[in-house]
């Protein structure tokens, strides 16, 4: 399966660093982060990579080139200006297939991709995502879900929430058509929503947490962990 990693952000909470590096090119012990997420790929079986970027996105193409020296192949769509996460999916539509995993280009998840996998066909849904059981609390919840079936998502109320995206997802090309043509908007507020309306969008938990380089704190756990 494809895998497409959201990979344009500004990554404002992370200046000055990224004044001149984009987010996911922030070295960590001699390599970039997304290097550690592309060999977490690579591990789990995945072959066919496209990248969405756009603020100083050449230089992500540039490191990895088309993938060949690091096992991988790799695409690139590139936004001439910030389209936010929705936007740049539907700006890539012609190179992406029937059904593809979605991954946030600044969060880091090892745990069962096979049985991720498995749950989407079997529940035969437009989407699925991952979602962190956060039993401790030690993040906020931003999902609830009612018999594995997400009926809200929510970032900016974490009550009565139960569970947190976790950055990674599979969709059916489908949802591209929810997508509005050349508009900065995210994928909360044109799919998601219009998926949990629908009933088509399935959560599929998991305890592994994973790691987010959002913030300096967030940037400098993650360091201990892949080093």
């Amino acid at each position: 399966m494809q895998v497409v990693i959201l990979a344009g952000g500004l990554g404002t909470r992370l200046i000055p660093i990224t004044y001149k590096t984009p987010k996911v090119m922030i070295e960590i012990d001699g390599a970039p982060f997304l290097y550690y997420l592309l060999e977490l790929f690579k591990r789990k079986g995945f072959k066919e990579v496209l990248l969405l970027v756009g603020y100083l996105g050449r230089q992500i193409e540039s490191y990895f080139g088309n993938g060949n020296k690091f096992g991988l192949s790799i695409s690139y769509s590139f936004e001439q200006q910030p389209l936010g996460t929705g936007g740049a999916l539907k700006n890539a539509q012609d190179l992406i297939d029937q059904e593809f995993i979605l991954a946030n280009g600044d969060t880091y998840l090892d745990f069962d991709y096979s049985s991720f996998i498995e749950s989407f066909y079997k529940i035969n849904k437009k989407g699925l995502m991952c979602v962190y059981t956060n039993r401790k609390k030690e993040i906020q919840d931003n999902v609830l879900m009612d018999n594995n079936t997400i009926i809200k998502y929510d970032k900016n109320n974490s009550r009565a929430l139960s569970g947190v995206d976790a950055g990674i997802l599979v969709f059916k090309k489908d949802i591209l058509q929810l997508i509005p043509d050349y508009k900065k908007i995210s994928l909360e507020d044109c799919v998601y929503h219009e998926l949990i309306r629908q009933k088509e969008f399935f959560g599929f938990t998991t305890d592994k947490q994973f790691l987010d380089i959002g913030n300096f704190q967030m940037l400098k756990h993650a360091k201990d962990f892949l080093k």
